[in-house]
């Protein structure tokens, strides 16, 4: 596994070993989640910059799929550079509230069923678990743009149709990898059973369904 050998070769650097574990979180997922037991202050300081690479990634790649993104061209204020800081600046705000919110409901999911981890590592966590939904910014936007051209930022058009329902469909299989690195993630970081595993996942879910019922009767 490619994990496996990064730790085994000599001299590698912790900073390195992190940088080679993005793309192995995708095909040897144990092995990165089990990594993250380390509590080595240089070691938990080097997974710094990747997170913040998959976070921002994968925030862009969620704003980018949302009906907000594909309306932007209709205002006339807008063009292609102001799309492109907008994808930026929003996808960072978004992945940096969704990295400390679905970090602090699984920390709070894992301590209702004993953990007695940090939130730190808990978000961390959720953080190399969003892999496949950064990925999909690599994979599918640009295959929207060769399809759709500009019309991926305008209401109606082509790209409403058969062809957006499947590239929809696409994009909600990247989430659903992204929660099943999750769950393989929480049962192997505490080495809990699946039952226990998927309790903790439960009882996240449940505070975050909670907390939008409560922003929705505001």
């Amino acid at each position: 596994m490619v994990p496996e050998i990064a730790e085994t070769r000599k001299g590698l650097s912790p900073d390195r070993a992190w940088w080679l574990r993005v793309p192995a979180v995708l095909l040897s997922p144990r092995s990165v989640f089990f990594a993250l037991r380390e509590d080595d202050p240089d070691d938990v300081a080097a997974r710094s910059e990747p997170l913040l690479l998959l976070v921002w990634m994968a925030g862009a790649a969620a704003v980018l799929a949302t009906p907000t993104a594909g309306a932007l061209l209709d205002k006339p204020e807008y063009d292609a550079v102001l799309v492109a800081i907008w994808a930026f600046v929003a996808g960072g705000l978004y992945g940096a509230v969704g990295y400390v919110f679905f970090g602090f409901a699984l920390f709070f999911g894992a301590r209702l069923v004993g953990s007695v981890g940090g939130f730190r590592r808990e978000r961390q966590l959720v953080g190399f678990a969003l892999a496949p939904l950064a990925l999909s910014l690599l994979v599918l936007f640009p295959v929207r743009l060769a399809l759709y051209g500009g019309d991926t930022f305008r209401d109606g058009g082509p790209d409403e149709g058969a062809g957006e329902t499947a590239l929809l469909a696409l994009q909600l299989a990247f989430v659903a990898w992204s929660l099943a690195l999750l769950a393989i993630g929480v049962r192997v970081v505490h080495g809990w059973t699946w039952l226990r595993s998927l309790a903790a996942l439960g009882a996240a879910t449940a505070l975050l369904a909670a907390i939008v019922g409560v922003f929705a009767l505001i």
